[in-house]
């Protein structure tokens, strides 16, 4: 290969942080010229303002840069053409049309709801952290935050206010946050909204919305952060993914884990499968080595049983204790399985992400997307 070959190489691998996918693949690379050690490299950018711009630009530098024999380095950025761009947005789409959803029954894609029957229980908590730890796992995570009247997902992720999806004709990509691809109706607000006073039309149009018109790529779980209780919310999903999975969230307190239970069996009503229960808040560690029961004792176990039934046990997947770096770490957007990985709640989210990775999801009766050649 010519030396100007192998900057072309080296610049085509870099990768769109947005579509997760190599500049080449994607047709942003354009001429490339070595004069002596300098290399001229010309790329274009999906749209004008791309968020990505510095970092693709930066990252295009470093990566001509590297090439043995190349000393400086010249880099040309432009904007894709109406045609171009529209013939990537068919290209992400792979042959299906738009506002398609991609995570039906014959997905490979895993959906799993996060569900509470109350609010107050650290349900977006443990949905954020664990959206990170499967990530750390190398999954592909993608989160919808569903809770549309309670959003808190972008704060616990470290989103910062005003940082929105990226529009590429009618395709929005989502915001990525420690790997996470992650959509809000939070990040839609204008300045000074704090509240979303929505019925169920709205409600349901936004969620449908969150599912087909957010480009999530490839992924290999969907989290979705859902409200507490079984309302306008719970029933549009459980019409949209009724073979979604469900992980219930409750605390250790009797109240709370009653009204859980309801929040479980409404799910099954629909024919999504619950597949485990989280007992959040569970006993605190005091410094002389005894324990606190804040909010009781047995609520997870509770939960877990009231699930099961004569054909399939449910799991309690783990008690995720009471912990200050849990709670520093959602006030300051840093998921504490990241910030505090030794803490004993990082450990114990980590544990249901191990859990739910090698459970696996059962393709009995579902049709794969092979095709014959």
């Amino acid at each position: 290969m010519t030396v100007a070959e192998r900057v072309r190489a080296a610049v085509a691998a870099v990768t769109d942080p947005e579509l997760r996918r190599p500049i080449g693949d994607l047709d942003m690379v354009r001429d490339v010229t070595v004069e002596g050690t300098t290399a001229r490299v010309g790329i274009v950018l999906t749209i004008v303002g791309c968020p990505a711009a510095q970092r693709i630009e930066q990252d295009v530098h470093d990566a001509a840069a590297s090439v043995p024999g190349i000393e400086a380095v010249g880099v040309e950025v432009g904007v894709m053409t109406t045609d171009e761009r529209r013939a990537l947005t068919e290209r992400l789409r792979a042959g299906r049309p738009a506002r398609h959803m991609p995570f039906g029954p014959d997905s490979l894609t895993r959906v799993i709801l996060v569900s509470s029957g109350k609010g107050g229980v650290g349900k977006s908590t443990i949905t954020a952290n664990l959206a990170v730890a499967l990530a750390q796992q190398g999954m592909r995570v993608g989160l919808v935050d569903a809770d549309v009247h309670g959003f808190s997902i972008p704060g616990l992720l470290g989103i910062a206010p005003g940082i929105q999806p990226t529009r590429i004709d009618d395709l929005m990509l989502p915001p990525v946050a420690h790997d996470v691809k992650t959509i809000s109706i939070g990040m839609f607000l204008r300045d000074g909204e704090a509240a979303v006073a929505w019925r169920g039309p709205m409600l349901h149009r936004t969620v449908q919305q969150f599912l087909t018109d957010v480009f999530f790529g490839d992924l290999d779980i969907l989290l979705i952060d859902m409200p507490p209780g079984t309302g306008d919310i719970a029933i549009s999903i459980g019409q949209l993914l009724p073979h979604a999975e469900v992980l219930v969230v409750t605390t250790p307190q009797p109240a709370a884990a009653d009204v859980a239970i309801r929040s479980g069996l409404v799910a099954r009503q629909t024919g999504q499968h619950v597949i485990g229960v989280v007992e959040n808040m569970s006993a605190y560690a005091l410094p002389d080595g005894s324990m606190l029961d804040l909010f009781g004792a047995g609520g997870g176990d509770e939960v877990a049983r009231a699930l099961s039934t004569s054909d399939e046990t449910v799991p309690l997947l783990a008690s995720v204790p009471l912990s200050p770096a849990l709670r520093r770490g959602g006030d300051a957007g840093l998921p504490v399985v990241l910030g505090d990985p030794d803490d004993v709640a990082s450990r114990a989210i980590a544990e249901i992400a191990e859990r739910i990775t090698h459970r696996g999801r059962g393709l009995a009766g579902r049709s794969l997307p092979l095709r014959p050649h």
